[in-house]
C-alpha cells in the first residue's frame, strides 16, 4: 500500500486534491465569494449570501445582503487624470475628511459623519487609504469602512457599510473584504 501512495502520480493526484479542497474550505469557511471584474481589471471578495443589484446612475457595482438590506458594499470609479497619484490628493485624514464634505455628507443631507480613522497602506504596487466612518442619520447610526485608490487614471472608492447595532458582528468580515480589492492587470 505504502508503494501505491509513493508513486509520482498518485503523488500528484494527492497534492491536486489537497490543494483543492483546501482552497475550497478557506473560501467557504472565510464566508466569503470572489468577485471579477468583467474586463479582468480588479477583483474583490464579497460576503457569502450577499446579491449584486444594479443601480442606475450610482455606483459601478453593488452588493447587499439580502436578509440585512441595510449592509451594502459599493465601488465607485471616478476619472481623475492619468497624471494623479492618490498622495497628491492628501494625507489619508484629508482624503477621508474631504470624502465626508463632499461625498458622504455634503451640506444640507442631514448626516453627521465622524472620520473614525484613516491609514495607508502599500498592495502589490499600489497606494490604497483605508478609512473608517460613523455616520450619524436622522434615524439611526451606520458604520462604513472604505478603501481608496487610484490606478490609470482612475479613483476607485470601495465601500462596505452597516447598522451601528450589526457593526460588532460583521467588523471582522467588513476588513477582509475592503483589504481584498486587488488590482490584476
Amino acid at each position: 500500500m505504502f508503494k501505491l501512495l509513493r508513486s509520482p502520480a498518485r503523488i500528484v493526484v494527492l497534492l491536486m486534491l489537497v490543494t483543492f479542497l483546501g482552497s475550497c474550505s478557506t473560501t467557504s469557511s472565510a464566508g466569503l465569494e470572489a468577485f471579477q471584474s468583467p474586463d479582468g481589471r480588479y477583483a474583490f471578495f464579497y460576503p457569502t449570501g450577499w446579491t449584486r443589484v444594479a443601480v442606475n446612475g450610482g455606483p459601478t457595482v453593488v452588493f447587499h445582503d439580502l436578509i440585512n438590506s441595510d449592509e451594502t458594499l459599493s465601488l465607485v470609479l471616478s476619472e481623475v487624470g492619468n497624471d494623479i497619484d492618490l498622495e497628491e490628493l492628501g494625507s489619508p485624514q484629508e482624503v477621508g475628511e474631504r470624502l465626508v464634505s463632499e461625498v458622504i455628507a455634503p451640506e444640507g443631507t442631514g448626516r453627521d459623519v465622524e472620520l473614525v480613522e484613516a491609514e495607508e497602506r502599500e498592495s502589490n504596487g499600489h497606494i490604497f487609504y483605508d478609512l473608517e466612518y460613523a455616520v450619524h442619520l436622522p434615524d439611526r447610526d451606520r458604520h462604513e469602512l472604505a478603501t481608496v485608490v487610484i490606478d490609470r487614471g482612475s479613483l476607485y472608492t470601495f465601500a462596505a457599510g452597516t447598522n451601528e447595532n450589526r457593526w460588532p458582528k460583521v467588523k471582522g468580515l467588513f476588513e477582509k473584504v475592503i483589504t481584498s480589492f486587488k488590482f490584476l492587470i
